[in-house]
């Protein structure tokens, strides 16, 4: 059936089947386009491609073939995160072919393919059983069980709104290299959150029992007090300074 202002037919019974694919009616055939494993279709030969393909009821199949590729800071960021002690590990739901050549051109040892959106939750599960705090990046629809499932989750503002739904933080703009930045800029945070803590309780040490024997006149009180506000805040003024 053809929309109202002719511009090509309309897909009804509309279908998101996660990690599988797409299915709907058109004109009154069943049509489904996703993964040869999804649609019942022998798998190609070889997997060094990444591929969909589109089922239409009494057509033969069609096959898609497409390549992806790295952002340009990726490796960057994953160096970045190695350095600061993160254990980086890629999981995917593409074809092991271009995953492996993913993973190879990242410097990661480890990388799992086709892998379906409850299995990277189930890894992520596996992580948590062994005491670890998974951190999960990721952008597309299919990640975003994964980002709710991990402890810490992160996305991309150019990611799909489901994915930056599920994540507890979204990078503005479209670089990877940002990550490691990111979580230095969330280790200085608290560490100027702790200082100050700990500049609030000398203070309190100090002050209080002045006040109470009655040592320090109101007007001093009401110094000492503005300057211990000052110098948190100047203490913290050390991050963005950073």
């Amino acid at each position: 059936m053809a929309d109202a202002a002719g511009d090509g037919p309309v897909c009804e019974a509309f279908k998101d089947s996660a990690g599988g694919g797409l299915s709907g009616v058109v004109d009154g055939r069943p049509v489904r386009f996703g993964s040869a494993d999804w649609l019942g279709l022998p798998p190609s030969d070889g997997d060094a491609a990444q591929e969909a393909w589109l089922l239409v009821a009494g057509d033969a199949p069609v096959r898609f073939i497409f390549a992806d590729t790295l952002r340009r800071d990726a490796a960057d960021a994953v160096s970045g995160l190695k350095a600061q002690g993160f254990d980086a590990e890629l999981l995917s739901g593409d074809r092991e072919g271009p995953v492996k050549a993913a993973a190879q051109a990242l410097g990661l040892d480890r990388w799992r393919a086709g892998l379906k959106p409850q299995e990277k939750i189930a890894r992520i599960e596996a992580l948590k059983a062994q005491g670890a705090a998974p951190l999960m990046v990721g952008d597309g629809v299919n990640d975003a069980p994964a980002l709710a499932a991990a402890h810490v989750s992160v996305s991309m503002g150019s990611a799909a709104e489901i994915s930056r739904s599920a994540a507890d933080l979204v990078i503005q703009g479209d670089r990877l290299s940002a990550l490691p930045r990111a979580f230095d800029v969330a280790r200085q945070a608290k560490a100027r959150v702790m200082e100050n803590f700990a500049l609030a309780n000398i203070y309190n040490i100090i002050a209080v029992p002045l006040a109470v024997f009655g040592l320090v006149t109101p007007l001093v009180a009401a110094l000492c007090m503005s300057a211990s506000s000052i110098v948190v805040m100047l203490n913290a003024l050390r991050l963005a300074r950073a």
